[in-house]
């Protein structure tokens, strides 16, 4: 990667895309700091905590502005939700399939549609967040006309904050390298996890026991371990080979050539736990608007299984992890669509006839790879909740998807990085 990096540097089209990647990066920081006028941003510090509710989950995502209550701390989260709509609806709304069949014309389209989507969300979002907020005292103003304007301020800036990281990001994939909002999400994350770090070591030394001390180097082992995984696994494919049929057109023959179909493993990347985290913040969201119930009554102890530290928490994360993964690679890659493009090409895969055959073949070997790719994610999610529950350090709840995200996002920037090169390296059609 580091040499990729080296040999990307030397070219000065690549560099200057580099450094424009680099100084919108900058410009988002620095937005993550700008402070979001009459707020308190200790009292929303308080109230994320690790409890595990939707604000936990958009501070992750935030790279940690949220809780200190700035123009950025909405992030990209009101982009993820209108993309994954607009996803969906892709499949269930004819006109909008029709949209994402034209090309790059119907891209464009379906990008701006995603863009209103996104400020419909966000305005919604900033509106929600913005009661919950009054209600838990974490307004200057909260009475008569300053209370008005307050809240027209803060829900303006929450939603010009979520419609500028979309702009930021268009100007990444327009100028920079590409890959424009992975980029800032990539960035935000990598800004908090020395915070993060840094607050876990500090909680084991100051505890002053020898057991908590030698976890230290543990921890560093083990997410060294746990970066060459998702390494690994984000890099495995299924081969599936492919032969396709010569063919005589006048007197040259054609095609005869053998290939493969590549499959990833971890082709759902990470939307799986990001589906399943915002799942299972709803049920904390919702105490947050109706109150904490009171003990010994059946909404307490309701509440108590969404708890972080509950094994029933763990158990439903895992199984809706593997849920969402079938249900995401289902809407994204169709067998029929695969199978009836390679008999119209005289393609065929050896040994599987063509047409539903080879649909079929197809499909057995996605479940397959699917419940390989869900497992993966699913130790990934689990592997920091766990560790936290057997050595009570709760800072590393979220630890995991955290890395997953970092190292996936670095893995496809490398990868665009080493195509750009390739396409300003190829030899000439004179040589």
């Amino acid at each position: 990667m580091f040499e990729t990096l080296k040999n990307a540097w030397k070219v000065q089209d690549i560099r200057k895309k580099l450094l424009f990647t680099l100084f919108i990066v900058i410009i988002y920081r620095l937005g993550g700091y700008i402070p979001v006028p009459f707020l308190d941003a200790s009292a929303i510090g308080e109230m994320i905590g690790d409890s595990g509710n939707i604000f936990s989950y958009l501070n992750v995502l935030s790279g940690g502005t949220f809780s200190r209550a700035t123009l950025m701390c909405l992030s990209i989260s009101p982009y993820i939700n209108a993309q994954i709509i607009i996803q969906l609806l892709t499949f269930a709304i004819p006109a909008l399939e029709r949209l994402a069949k034209e090309g790059e014309t119907g891209r464009a389209k379906l990008d701006m549609i995603t863009k209103y989507t996104t400020l419909g969300i966000a305005l919604f979002q900033s509106w929600a967040y913005y009661l919950t907020l009054k209600n838990s005292g974490s307004l200057t103003y909260s009475e008569g006309f300053s209370k008005v304007m307050a809240e027209i301020v803060i829900i303006a800036c929450f939603t010009a904050g979520a419609m500028l990281v979309i702009w930021l990001g268009a100007q990444i994939d327009k100028h920079g390298i590409g890959n424009g909002i992975s980029m800032l999400l990539f960035a935000g994350i990598v800004a908090n996890l020395p915070e993060s770090f840094g607050a876990t070591f500090s909680q084991l030394a100051s505890t002053g026991r020898p057991f908590y001390i030698a976890l230290i180097p543990i921890i560093i082992v083990i997410f060294i371990v746990l970066i060459a995984f998702i390494v690994f696994m984000d890099n495995a494919e299924r081969r599936i080979p492919i032969q396709y049929a010569k063919r005589v057109v006048g007197r040259k023959m054609y095609g005869g050539q053998s290939t493969y179909l590549p499959i990833k493993i971890a082709m759902a990347g990470v939307l799986p736990i990001i589906f399943a985290m915002a799942f299972m913040s709803i049920p904390q969201t919702i105490q947050m608007f109706t109150g904490e119930p009171e003990a010994g009554t059946f909404w307490y102890g309701f509440m108590r299984l969404f708890s972080t530290t509950h094994p029933f928490y763990a158990t439903l994360y895992f199984i809706l992890i593997i849920v969402f993964s079938y249900f995401y690679v289902s809407m994204q890659y169709n067998p029929v669509e695969i199978a009836n493009n390679l008999r119209q090409n005289n393609g065929a895969v050896p040994g599987i006839r063509p047409g539903k055959p080879t649909s079929d073949y197809i499909t057995r070997i996605l479940s397959k790879l699917i419940l390989v790719g869900a497992l993966f994610l699913g130790i990934v999610a689990l592997l920091p909740i766990v560790f936290a529950q057997i050595t009570g350090v709760g800072s590393l709840a979220l630890g995991g998807t955290s890395i997953l995200i970092v190292v996936s996002v670095a893995l496809e920037t490398v990868r665009q990085l080493e195509s750009q090169m390739m396409m300003r390296h190829h030899k000439g059609f004179l040589e």
